[in-house]
């Protein structure tokens, strides 16, 4: 395996292979063998690894975010907030096992229904098993080797095989040496938790029998393979994939007339940020026409135009941005462009970029004239505006978008709330609606949701906060049985945690 510089493009030899079919059966077969034991682990316990896992991030931080600086150029700062919340990440669902209301415990006492008897019946989740976990390219923490995918999946009592991110392969091994030496030092059995390189590893990783659910952020057609392959196992099993969002924006008529430099300003911030590389970047941006209007759309362009060109994660990222910003130019305006102009397409007038930096852009179209390509995701710091002249207009653009991780509404100072069709179609094709802010932040919470409609995702759950966990879990019921045969969660006398008996919910005392 290899490391590149991102800044200089130097490539540096790892002490490290692809894994080898063998390699990956041999992995997966110790977390097959892992998962009873680490299944069987106290919650107390669990939360301890989780938190452990924290700590040994922290421990390393200077070093961790140089090497995932000089592997993405992404910035110290940046990569500082990222870890911080990787961390984060760990001990919050240390919380949520220790909480046990995940576990949605139930207790129905045998008894006379007025359809018979009923018998003594117990019912909560349980962990699923090995789960095979693919990283992110814009998130080398978060969204990585001890990302939220892997936090919830050990916080579900799984053994986890990550597969790494050769944008940023360093970086992972570094990550993995500490999660390795903690999950030893935690007693963990062998095989709770492994990493392995290269691209016929990661198709061959979801195949593998002893896997019972993957969790995958990345691309849509990358996403969409690993999923058929997912389900064409002799035994499917569940693939959770966040995949491609382009998180329309309305902007509405009173949002233009009271607060446009504003507004303006607070869209071109979360378009260029990062890189344009967020899932949750604003790709398509509802304006109303007329002077109003035009006055928000001054405000983006003026500080796409004042952008510098921008670090892409990867040079086949970059390049695909360019591809895909030439193709939406030809269909639109461009409206604006980064001040660091490395080169121009002569056809379109499109920003072009040279080796991995991409120059951010803004196109502008008319509701009329939208095409089908200006509603797909571009991946990099690309916006396009559309202007619409009514509700009705808005409702017809927003009807041909598809499912978004998030919808943002901007209202302005108004008491009572412009297009409210409008607003409906948003709310149906979005995981999360925001009014008043930018979707480029997901807070990590009990209440998040990260997730929506295809092509977003392919789930109903979220990557992202508490209820992350439930992914990775299987609901189970006992009948009839034996106190010594059920867990302590489900037990008579008092709850342990929250429990719904004959019912009523029941809450743990002191």
């Amino acid at each position: 395996m290899t490391s590149r510089d991102a800044r200089t493009s130097a490539i540096r030899e790892l002490a490290v292979r692809e894994t080898t079919p063998d390699g990956l059966d041999a992995v997966a077969r110790r977390a097959a063998q892992a998962a009873g034991a680490l299944a069987g682990w106290p919650r107390e316990r669990r939360a301890g690894l989780l938190e452990a896992l924290a700590d040994a991030l922290d421990a390393d931080r200077d070093g961790l975010v140089a090497e995932a600086d000089r592997e993405t150029a992404l910035g110290p700062d940046r990569l500082g907030g990222e870890l911080t919340r990787t961390a984060y990440q760990l001990r919050t669902f240390a919380r949520v096992v220790r909480d046990g209301a995940y576990l949605e415990a139930t207790i129905d006492h045998a008894g006379p229904t007025p359809m018979g008897p009923r018998p003594d019946l117990r019912r909560m989740l349980v962990s699923l098993g090995p789960v095979a976990v693919y990283a992110a390219s814009n998130f080398p923490f978060a969204f990585s080797v001890l990302g939220g995918d892997t936090a919830s999946a050990l916080a579900a009592g799984n053994p986890v095989v990550v597969k790494a991110h050769p944008g940023h392969s360093a970086t992972s091994e570094r990550v993995a040496r500490l999660a390795e030496r903690a999950v030893a030092a935690s007693g963990a059995p062998e095989g709770t938790f492994a990493l392995v390189h290269g691209f016929d590893a990661g198709v061959a990783l979801v195949s593998h029998p002893a896997i019972r659910a993957a969790g995958f952020t990345g691309s849509l057609a990358g996403g969409r393979a690993l999923a058929d392959a997912a389900a064409a196992r002799p035994a499917p099993i569940p693939f959770y994939g966040e995949l491609s969002s382009i998180n329309p924006v309305l902007v509405t008529p009173t949002a233009a007339r009271d607060r446009a430099d504003e507004y303006g300003a607070g869209l071109a911030a979360s378009v260029l940020q990062g890189g344009g590389q967020f899932c949750t970047k604003p790709g398509l941006v509802l304006v109303p026409a007329g002077a109003d209007g035009d006055r928000v759309v001054d405000s983006v362009a003026r500080a796409i135009d004042a952008a510098p060109a921008l670090p892409a994660l990867t040079a086949g990222m970059a390049d695909a941005y360019r591809r895909g910003l030439t193709a939406r130019a030809a269909d639109a305006v461009v409206r604006a462009q980064g001040a660091a102009r490395a080169s121009t397409d002569p056809g379109t007038g499109a920003p072009d970029g040279t080796g991995t930096t991409t120059r951010p852009a803004l196109l502008e179209v008319p509701a009329a004239e939208l095409t089908a390509e200006l509603v797909e995701e571009c991946f990099g710091p690309l916006a396009v505006v559309v202007r619409y002249a009514d509700e009705a207009e808005a409702v017809d653009v927003v009807e041909r978008v598809e499912g978004s991780l998030t919808a943002s509404i901007l209202t302005g100072d108004a008491t009572d709330l412009d297009l409210p069709a409008a607003r409906a179609a948003l709310a149906a094709r979005a995981g999360r609606v925001l009014y008043d802010g930018y979707p480029t932040g997901v807070a990590v919470s009990w209440a998040q949701h990260h997730g929506g409609p295809w092509p977003s995702t392919n789930s109903l759950h979220t990557s992202v906060g508490a209820s992350a966990i439930r992914r990775f879990l299987r609901p189970l019921a006992w009948q009839q049985a034996p106190e010594h045969a059920l867990p302590a969660e489900l037990r008579d006398g008092a709850p342990v945690v929250p429990v719904r008996v004959d019912g009523e919910l029941v809450l743990p005392q002191g």
